[in-house]
């Protein structure tokens, strides 16, 4: 980061917040996505020790995004931050708002092993599936992350289009769910935690996306929520932020 001129003289001190904060992001990115794997394994294996561990650091996940934001509350109230610093404040709230829901989603899956290692569990094709499906997540999830740690606004659009392959594995393995259930009623109680798993694996995906939507607001200055892919990718390969003045107050 460039350094900035306060009162005459360079604020290494402000450079040295925001990368913490920064950083804090990147050390909870890291905790979510070994959250998510684990949570993901101890699903298909029927590992319960491993999904209690990981039910019991779901705090931790709470407590990095409470204290980013406050974090975050001080450098806004104390630097009156404008232009990038401000967008990357911005997204830096943001950001860690889904990657906590991503925590409490890896916490729901780890309770549903708890649940299937007590109980029947389905037919093995169904755990390759949602195997195949959650290893896309857990790439989508750190391509993400790896986007915003180097602030590139390409990388996230390219991270975008993996949700499109998500969703197609939540659909096919919807459909699946529902031919067993059909097949035998006796299929549905166990099938419901698997049905469960897929779509709370289909929303990390949507996380994820909302991550990279925050790193294209934060690198162009433009809001690319609520828009589709070409949009999107059109506004990436702008040259430079539009809208924003001499002063570089604009958001």
């Amino acid at each position: 980061m460039e350094n900035r001129r306060i009162g005459g003289h360079y604020s290494h001190r402000y450079d040295a917040e925001l990368e913490e904060v920064v950083n804090r992001v990147l050390a909870m990115g890291g905790l979510v996505e070994s959250q998510l794997s684990n949570a993901l394994q101890a699903f298909i294996d029927g590992d319960s020790p491993v999904a209690q561990e990981v039910t019991e650091n779901d705090t931790r996940v709470n407590t990095f995004e409470v204290t980013i934001d406050e974090r975050c509350v001080e450098i806004l109230a104390r630097r009156q931050p404008a232009a990038m610093d401000l967008r990357l404040i911005v997204a830096v709230i943001k950001t860690i708002t889904d990657l906590e829901r991503i925590g409490d989603l890896a916490a729901s899956i780890a309770r549903m092993a708890l649940r299937q290692a007590q109980g029947d569990r389905p037919r093995k094709q169904t755990f390759r599936d949602i195997e195949t499906m959650g290893n896309r997540v857990i790439k989508m999830l750190g391509d993400a992350l790896d986007a915003f740690a180097r602030m590139d606004a390409a990388a996230a659009v390219t991270v975008v289009r993996q949700d499109f392959a998500i969703d197609s594995d939540h659909e096919a393995i919807m459909r699946q769910n529902v031919t067993y259930m059909m097949e035998d009623p006796r299929n549905i109680s166990r099938m419901l935690d698997v049905t469960h798993a897929t779509r709370a694996l289909e929303r990390v995906g949507d996380h994820a996306r909302n991550m990279c939507e925050y790193t294209i607001y934060l690198v162009k200055g433009r809001d690319v929520r609520h828009i589709d892919l070409s949009e999107m990718e059109a506004i990436v390969e702008e040259k430079a932020v539009q809208g924003t003045n001499k002063k570089g107050t604009d958001l």
